[in-house]
């Protein structure tokens, strides 16, 4: 028996088009293989509401990243005062009736410093996001390591531990932030300037959100890793005389780490949300220095005479804190199919 070849002749100046892969059995088309990362990843992209909420958060950390550059345009930094849009017969207030926005200061300026609102915005949006990622990802290490001790050793490590996330998740984690940031940050007071240190500020506020972080995450390592350690996969590699640093690193947390990316996206806004906050009560990040909070907490005392100065840094925070909850949510349902959003 002959096999017959039938040859498919195309149009001149055309390229045939690649015939798929087929089983060599079947002749039906082969299945190509996909990794959980691809799969999320097409889910990611067939949902247009987690797409542009990755654009705006990307926009976001690139206009923090060149926060520098944006301000050499604009010719104005941060703590640079412009008396000349202040009007001092109105109370210092800018000149105009938007807050003094104009080419010159494109979202206007402060009123009393003369200080471009544009320029604080955009260096107070480095300071939450670096406040808001720094603060996630300590949590998350921490939690993750707690969580792994726990679920793998059980007994008296998984009794303490477990314990001591109990403590942590009924603390009022606001209220007691509030009440500590002063304490360190009066510790931290350098002898110099009588005051203390903007990065040991940032410092403080990431220890301290992250302190009563960590806690989230490690419950939720510690249930997965309850389920994963009896799985017929463990059972192998003790059976193979596996060390237990080999078994946590190269069995049970290479299956963690959709959990814990969850964990991680939905945990920066909270973070940021936190920062902001603390920020406009005054524990936070202090003027001069740009912050989302503080602005808002200095704009509320001027929201009659200047709306704007209110308005504009708090529809931003809204934004990216709108955005980055939704990608989390985002990031939730591609990884975890079964879930849906309510």
């Amino acid at each position: 028996m002959t096999t017959q070849h039938q040859q498919v002749q195309t149009p001149t100046g055309t390229t045939p088009e690649a015939e798929p892969a087929r089983e060599p059995r079947t002749g039906r088309p082969a299945v190509a293989g996909r990794s959980p990362a691809r799969m999320a990843w097409n889910r990611i992209r067939r949902d247009k509401m987690t797409l542009v909420a990755l654009a705006v958060t990307v926009l976001f950390i690139m206009i923090a990243l060149l926060a520098p550059v944006l301000t050499a345009l604009t010719g104005w930094g941060p703590i640079t005062p412009d008396g000349k849009a202040i009007d001092p017969d109105t109370g210092n207030f800018p000149y105009g009736s938007l807050g003094g926005i104009s080419l010159t200061h494109l979202l206007g300026v402060e009123p009393g410093t003369g200080y471009d609102l544009f320029a604080r915005i955009v260096y107070g949006l480095r300071t939450s996001l670096l406040v808001g990622f720094a603060s996630a990802v300590l949590s998350t290490v921490v939690g993750v390591l707690a969580g792994l001790a726990a679920g793998y050793s059980g007994g008296w490590v998984d009794s303490v531990l477990s314990r001591v996330m109990d403590v942590m998740l009924a603390f009022p984690q606001l209220l007691f932030i509030i009440a500590l940031t002063p304490v360190i940050q009066n510790a931290l007071q350098t002898n110099t300037h009588g005051g203390t240190d903007e990065n040991l500020r940032l410092l403080v506020l990431v220890l301290n959100i992250a302190v009563f972080a960590w806690a989230y995450t490690a419950r939720l390592v510690r249930g997965q890793v309850l389920s994963l350690r009896e799985r017929e996969f463990v059972d192998a590699a003790r059976i193979m005389s596996a060390g237990r640093w080999h078994i946590l690193l190269r069995q049970l947390l290479p299956n963690l780490w959709a959990p814990v990316l969850i964990s991680f996206a939905l945990a920066v806004p909270q973070n940021i949300t936190t920062e902001a906050a603390l920020s406009y009560l005054g524990v936070g990040v202090i003027p001069p220095n740009p912050d989302w909070g503080a602005l808002l907490s200095d704009a509320s005392q001027y929201f009659l005479q200047d709306p704007m100065y209110l308005f504009i840094p708090g529809v931003l925070l809204l934004i990216l804190v709108l955005a980055l909850n939704l990608l989390g949510d985002g990031v939730r349902d591609a990884l975890d199919p079964r879930a849906s959003r309510s």
